[in-house]
């Protein structure tokens, strides 16, 4: 699976939909984020990629000074509107490759679901960089779930059929796959040997309207022309409304955590 690293900035073209629909991170996530860093109540953390927020707030509501640096304008608008009352976040517009930082300012440093969009390469040495002594790094990503429904096979079907080129969207990343990256690059740029990888399981409930938005803020799956993308809505909708309209779409992630010595 390759990553063309060009197509990070098109989260910005549906910033309403992304902050409307994609769901946040189980909350043990985060609680494990915590005790595996150790993190003092007044630590300090720098979150990469941070979105619309869907990670930082589990963070900034626990009172940490965290700042957020995200590169889409939208995006950024929205972690600063939904982290307001918080003050001790702050949230930077701004590539994280251009963005200049204090060298050992952090005691955590993590990114949801947007780090593999910089090169290993300038990514893995700056958060080294950026992090204190004895400080922890988080990688976390939303991964093939490992539970299938009653309908996700006619969901699957249905790609097959309109867009069987993105079909591996719709099976998502592969644990084993991902997990060999993030060793491998932390290996490399960071000098790093131990990983903890923990998993989360849990589920969302969309209706039709819901759901076919949730695709949408999939940039391949917006590139697909006008027709196909019709025809797969209308088979989606269909399939969701046999189910009295409400199905229960299952999730995974998984976290990769690292202490630097």
């Amino acid at each position: 699976m390759s990553i063309d690293r060009s197509r990070r900035i098109t989260f910005e073209e549906t910033a309403d939909l992304y902050n409307e629909v994609r769901p946040e991170y189980p909350n043990e996530l985060a609680e494990d984020i915590i005790h595996l860093s150790a993190l003092a109540p007044d630590a300090s953390i720098l979150e990469v990629g941070c979105g619309a927020g869907n990670a930082t707030i589990a963070f900034a509501k626990r009172g940490y000074r965290l700042l957020g640096i995200e590169l889409g304008e939208k995006l950024t608008e929205y972690a600063r509107q939904r982290c307001k009352e918080f003050p001790n976040t702050v949230i930077l517009q701004s590539a994280f490759e251009q963005w200049e930082l204090t060298p050992y300012t952090f005691d955590l440093a993590f990114s949801a679901d947007a780090f593999h969009w910089i090169q290993p390469e300038i990514g893995y040495p700056k958060l080294i960089h950026a992090l204190n002594p004895g400080g922890s790094i988080a990688l976390f990503w939303h991964i093939e779930p490992n539970l299938q429904t009653n309908w996700s096979g006619a969901l699957d079907e249905i790609f097959g059929k309109h867009a069987p080129q993105e079909q591996g969207l719709r099976q998502g990343i592969k644990l084993e796959w991902l997990e060999n990256i993030i060793r491998g690059n932390l290996r490399e740029y960071c000098g790093i040997e131990d990983m903890t990888v923990r998993t989360y399981n849990w589920t969302e409930t969309y209706n039709a309207e819901k759901f076919l938005k949730l695709l949408h803020t999939y940039s391949s799956l917006r590139a697909l022309d006008d027709k196909t993308r019709v025809a797969l809505h209308t088979e989606v909708r269909n399939v969701i409304n046999q189910f009295d309209g409400s199905v229960e779409n299952p999730y995974q992630a998984v976290l990769f955590h690292a202490n630097v010595t």
